[in-house]
């Protein structure tokens, strides 16, 4: 838009217009003009340019400008209110955690009831029920006047987990415990929480820390970048892994004099086209919450404790952080791996990145008794290709004593370094990029099935529901976010594992929930038995709720070039006992790559799935998802023969419905 200040004078090619300021009586002028009529017609402009002496198109463009400073102040106002009204809500709730924290009984003086304690609790859901929907609509009437949605509302920041517990019964309350529930027979106890404190770093270990993560930057590039004699080729799948040897020749440490002999050492490389640009990569890596949905599949947790050094130019290149990060082995007889680190980013030429990672030492690891583990210098190297490709060159490094014996049939796995090598990071990252692509592009693929989303808002925000599904449940095998998996007795050698957990978040069920979940081998290919669990026409051979009819798929939508890389709407056969259930549906979603391959899938209300293909926000949509994780073989190992792939099976039975139901 051009300004209202602008003077009609002609200019030749290569030197610019004059400006000039209004004077304040034309100002003045049309300053009162405005407050009478904001939209002045031809003629009235005609009138104000004879009266000021300015040209009508002057008149006109100091108009525009005026109407969209007005709209500019009234949109800053209307958020000011908003953000009033949301701390007013936040107030509120405070008060009312803090109220029900401190209740005592008005007759013995003594803390009040566990089941006195449920129903204040479920006031207190009923209130914040009640005031959400007040926001909800101021911010709708809001956003109706301003012509688009409301998006500048500050989060609501979360109390600390000391409180919540304490408020809303969770295990860390005295008066709440899995006792209560009469499963003490399955050897269950309080889980772990994932909120723990991080010493603040001092201005004299900074110094250290940069000088450390530089090393270790250093070293990644020549591991990236060499061959043998540093690299050898092993298996049958020519999976590259380090000669130990001459690995500790060019790189001499002291701490390897003292390496206990129960030390394993993992070591792999492996690289990959990858379809994402270097710069969005590198700022996914160096943002944990966007790291954790590049690797839904490896990292159940990750936060950034601390900025240690910001990029420089307010790139990311030089950027130092120090993180958290739990790794899974997506099982539960396969301890999950917690580890605290520096991850530094590091722009080496135009288009090349690095992004390397080193272990350092954080108070919580003398917690973790199961597994002593240490990252050693790990990343990737990511060079720009045409096309929007990348090529990322993956090094993984790690030092790890297993206190407690790994079971039988994921043994292979860990002595191999599959189950947390390089393989299973570069194949995650190639996959979950192709879903990226599918997310953000208008178009269907012809191997969707269409027809019944109806916009392409309607398919990122199915995709979205999905992906936090399998998120949740990949979170769910691990530690740190409250859960933590026993073996109930006599079922050890099977390798069942059972968990009890509360759920009050956003986005899932409320109430409390057993998970079971249990591994088998079976005497078929990976991809065979990925092929039969994901497929709608063999599902009434496992799932004892089809019972005995066909599950018809109703939409599809694909995920990447693999065909079974696809999330499928399911309708299932009606129960007779369960005829509330007919506006039921299964949501599903099937993903596989080198690393194995995962089908999982929870329960949709029929209502739930139309606000989600109506391209609404779908985050507070409930799921309790269920389902399979399929793992390839860990080759040989330790002169035992191949056998087929383990199979992990994971159900939530308990407070939930038939569909849900599992029993393994």
């Amino acid at each position: 838009m051009e300004s209202g200040d602008e003077q009609d004078v002609p200019e030749s090619k290569g030197k610019k217009k004059r400006y000039h300021r209004h004077t304040p009586r034309q100002i003045q002028e049309l300053e009162a003009m405005f407050k009478m009529c904001p939209h002045p017609d031809e003629k009235q402009r005609m009138q104000l340019s004879r009266d000021l002496g300015l040209e009508p198109r002057q008149i006109k463009f100091w108009f525009q400008n005026r109407r969209t400073q007005m709209k500019t102040q009234h949109e800053r106002a209307d958020n000011c209110a908003l953000r009033t009204e949301n701390d007013k809500i936040r107030c509120e709730n405070i008060a009312m955690r803090e109220a029900l924290r401190n209740v005592m009984c008005p007759t013995c003086g003594s803390p009040q009831s566990s089941e006195d304690s449920y129903f204040d609790e479920q006031k207190l859901r009923m209130e914040n029920s009640r005031l959400k929907e007040e926001l909800d609509r101021v911010a709708t009437i809001t956003s109706k006047y301003l012509g688009r949605p409301i998006t500048q509302l500050p989060p609501i920041q979360p109390l600390s987990a000391s409180s919540l517990d304490l408020t809303v019964g969770g295990y860390g309350n005295p008066v709440f415990h899995p006792s209560s529930l009469d499963l003490d027979l399955l050897g269950l106890g309080p889980p772990s929480s994932a909120a723990f404190p991080f010493p603040a770093i001092s201005e004299m270990e900074r110094p250290m820390l940069v000088e450390l993560a530089t090393r270790s930057t250093e070293e990644l590039i020549r591991l990236a970048q060499a061959d043998e004699p540093l690299w050898t080729r092993i298996g049958r799948d020519g999976r590259e892994v380090l000669n130990l040897d001459a690995y500790e020749r060019i790189f001499p440490r002291q701490s390897q004099q003292f390496r206990s002999p129960e030390t394993r050492v993992e070591t792999s490389r492996d690289s990959g086209d990858v379809f994402m640009n270097s710069l969005a990569l590198v700022d996914m890596f160096m943002d944990s919450g966007k790291w954790m949905e590049l690797f839904p599949t490896i990292v159940a947790n990750a936060r950034t404790i601390e900025l240690v050094m910001p990029g420089m130019d307010g790139s990311r290149s030089g950027a130092l952080i120090l993180m958290y990060g739990e790794f899974l082995g997506l099982s539960p007889v396969v301890s999950s791996r917690e580890l605290c680190f520096l991850r530094y980013s590091q722009q080496i030429e135009q288009g090349l990145w690095v992004i390397s990672d080193i272990s350092v030492h954080f108070p919580r690891d003398n917690l973790l008794p199961s597994c002593t583990k240490r990252r050693l210098p790990s990343g990737c190297l990511i060079q720009d290709m045409p096309n929007g490709y990348s090529k990322v060159v993956w090094v993984e490094h790690m030092e790890v004593e297993e206190k407690n014996p790994i079971h039988q049939l994921y043994q292979d796995l860990a002595d191999s370094g599959i189950a947390f090598g390089a393989q299973r990071w570069v194949a995650t990252l190639q996959r979950i990029c192709e879903r990226i692509a599918c997310q953000m592009g208008n178009g269907n693929s012809p191997r969707d099935l269409g027809g019944v989303i109806p916009t392409a808002e309607g398919k990122r925000s199915m995709m979205k529901l999905s992906q936090r599904m399998v998120s949740n449940f990949c979170a769910t095998l691990g530690s740190s976010t409250g859960h933590r998996w026993t073996a109930p007795a006599g079922l050890n050698d099977v390798g069942v594992r059972v968990t009890v957990h509360k759920c009050s978040d956003p986005g899932q069920p409320n109430g409390v929930f057993l998970s079971a979940a249990t591994s088998v081998w079976l005497p078929l290919s990976p991809q065979a038995v990925f092929s039969f669990f994901r497929d709608e026409r063999s599902r009434v051979q496992w799932d004892v709720l089809s019972n005995g009819k066909a599950v018809q798929e109703v939409t599809r939508i694909t995920n990447g070039q693999h065909p079974g890389n696809c999330i499928s709407l399911l309708r299932a056969a009606m129960n007779p006992s369960y005829p509330n259930e007919s506006n039921m549906l299964i949501l599903q979603e099937s993903c596989t790559d080198p690393s194995g391959s995962l089908v999982v899938y929870a329960s949709v209300d029929l209502p739930s799935v139309n606000v989600a293909m109506s391209g609404e926000d779908p985050s507070f949509i409930p799921l309790l998802p269920s389902g399979f994780v399929v793992t390839p073989t860990g080759g040989l190992g330790r002169g035992r023969e191949r056998r087929p792939a383990p199979t992990q099976v994971v159900g939530h039975p308990g407070r939930c419905s038939p569909w849900l139901f599992r029993s393994w």
